[in-house]
């Protein structure tokens, strides 16, 4: 794991202010032991990096730009591959670190069990924590082929951590009929799109949130490079557009997950996932940027 907050070689685009500069600290969690299906989300958070020259660093959609934002790159943690337990804890503890000095973590993963290292650092600051999450799956499963820590069932575990009524899903559209069914007593799963995403944004003004991004959340049409792709997502202006309101909520900490780059040779899944990422950097840093 990564022993300090030292200037990367290569940071993502604009993303390169000091520690002590830095509102907002981003850092990759190459991890993807547990994907159960294609594995390769471990070069997500590498691949962005180099690929995120070919963005300009100007947003028109918000008139915003990040080489304006404060935003630290922390590089990517250096995880054991073959021990989950061992992998969520380096997480944990370099999300701790981030808290401390009064940042906002927010990762690029890996595959989705690394949202559980995170929400245990975020939750302990923060107790009555509240998670919006997108995805294609609930990620609701109690252990996934006899295993309790799995990409499969990181939804469960954290629900173990923030309680009942504290998680909000979007864009469900698969999972098996035991997860929907506990789902139901349990979590708010609003199945196949963000219908409703408004309401809950504004039930939750003012309480801290942690936001979670399953890339897969899109159709594999615009968004084929990820590890297990499911039909009838959402498009790309939808998404964009769910972010822009979530971003408007006190996030406390957050990640986007599960983007496989080398599963999409055309690039378009990267481009995607880099354009939702820089958005979502603006919005985080809207409110001060538009204050200078």
């Amino acid at each position: 794991m990564k022993k300090d907050f030292g200037l990367n070689v290569e940071t993502f685009l604009g993303c390169d202010k000091t520690i002590e500069e830095a509102r907002i600290v981003l850092f990759g969690a190459p991890f993807d032991s547990t994907t159960s299906y294609r594995p390769g989300a471990r070069f997500a958070s590498r691949t962005m990096r180099a690929e995120s020259y070919g963005l300009e660093t100007y947003s028109p959609y918000q008139d915003l730009d990040l080489d304006d934002a404060a935003v630290f790159d922390g590089g990517d943690l250096e995880l054991c591959f073959g021990d989950a337990s061992r992998a969520l804890e380096e997480i944990t503890a370099y999300t701790r670190k981030i808290l401390k000095l009064g940042k906002l973590p927010l990762m690029i993963g890996g595959e989705h069990l690394v949202t559980l290292g995170a929400v245990r650092a975020v939750a302990e600051q923060y107790p009555d924590l509240c998670v919006i999450h997108f995805d294609a799956h609930a990620d609701l499963r109690d252990d996934y082929l006899g295993a309790k820590l799995s990409h499969a069932t990181v939804m469960r575990r954290v629900w173990e951590i923030v309680g009942d009524g504290r998680i909000c899903q979007f864009g469900i559209r698969s999972g098996e009929r035991a997860e929907f069914e506990w789902g139901r007593a349990h979590v708010a799963t609003r199945r196949f799109d963000f219908e409703g995403l408004e309401e809950v944004v504004s039930s939750l003004k003012g309480r801290p949130v942690y936001f979670t991004l399953d890339l897969d959340v899109l159709d594999p049409s615009c968004f084929p490079g990820t590890g297990t792709p499911e039909a009838g997502g959402v498009t790309f202006q939808q998404l964009f557009d769910a972010v822009m309101k979530v971003g408007t909520l006190d996030i406390v900490g957050g990640d986007l997950n599960e983007l496989s780059p080398m599963l999409d040779a055309s690039g378009a899944s990267t481009a995607a996932a880099l354009k939702i990422l820089r958005e979502l950097l603006l919005r985080l840093e809207s409110k001060y940027l538009i204050a200078k």
